[in-house]
């Protein structure tokens, strides 16, 4: 069994909900205090055990190249300053990861953009993470945990978790077969539907570990009313003929695709921060 060394991070999508700053700064550059949603994502990456990345980009995007690029200049006034910890943070992943980049042309839906990574995968198991989710478990992460589930059942992963019907429908939902502890052999891939045809409160939150054979289902995806090619089409359709699973991981997941998840994750890891935490008491109780 190959041993997955590789993750695909998506984050070309506009932001929308987020306008309009991200008319001018990509929305996986919004901050969680001092770091962009994106750096916990890579630092999940990292902690799991990743060493390649490939970050899918489009127009307006350099940022997020830019953000994991050295800067000789600052590291030079750091340096000179004494300022070894800061230094350390500002390149906290140089030589632990190798970050490359693949520019999607148009807005074409997530299957598109995964699709753009063929390359890369290189026939290789690949993790998946969507940038707009970001996973706090400071004991195992997220990823770490979907790389395990996937070494016990040689098959694809999907990072589920039960949630109440009324947010489940903003999402994609599983169609359970057999239970089996955390793992769930699922049947099928339910995309945003209404809570009346729900199947399940298993919910899929924006992390998968996916086989190549993926690509060969992503290719019959059809397109949608407007025009785009959804992942989740290809999860359905693969799940009615090869085993797929879903893994019930352990951790909070905050929506940063949102105002209220944005705010949520500021006021939380503010929180945990020993430097900051009587700070954001007093704040919240005032």
């Amino acid at each position: 069994m190959a041993i997955i060394s590789k993750a695909v991070i998506p984050a070309a999508g506009f932001g929308t909900r987020h306008l309009p700053i991200t008319k001018a700064i990509a929305k996986e550059m919004l901050p969680i205090l001092d770091r962009p949603a994106i750096d916990y994502v890579v630092e999940e990456c990292v902690l799991s055990g990743i060493t390649d990345i490939c970050i899918v980009v489009s127009r307006g995007k350099s940022m997020i190249a830019d953000y994991f690029d050295r800067v000789p200049e600052i590291e030079s006034s750091l340096a000179k300053s004494g300022k070894t910890a800061l230094l350390e943070k500002i390149n906290a992943y140089m030589g632990k990861v190798h970050i490359t980049y693949v520019r999607q042309p148009e807005m074409r839906g997530t299957a598109y953009a995964v699709d753009l990574c063929r390359d890369f995968a290189a026939g290789e198991p690949f993790a998946l993470l969507f940038p707009d989710d970001v996973m706090y478990n400071p004991d195992k992460p997220v990823t770490r945990q979907l790389m395990e589930a996937y070494y016990e059942v040689n098959a694809p992963v999907i990072g589920v978790q039960d949630i109440p019907p009324e947010e489940a429908v903003k999402y994609g939902v599983m169609l359970p077969l057999e239970r089996r502890g955390k793992l769930t052999l699922v049947g099928g891939y339910q995309e945003k539907p209404a809570v009346k045809d729900l199947v399940s409160t298993l919910t899929s939150l924006g992390r998968f570990v996916l086989t190549p054979e993926v690509f060969d289902f992503i290719k019959t995806v059809k397109p949608t009313h407007n025009g785009e090619y959804y992942l989740s089409t290809a999860f359905d359709d693969m799940a009615k003929v090869k085993p797929v699973y879903s893994y019930t991981f352990d951790g909070i997941r905050y929506d940063m695709g949102g105002r209220e998840g944005f705010l949520k994750a500021n006021i939380d890891y503010a929180l945990r921060d020993p430097s900051l935490a009587p700070f954001a008491r007093s704040l919240l109780k005032r």
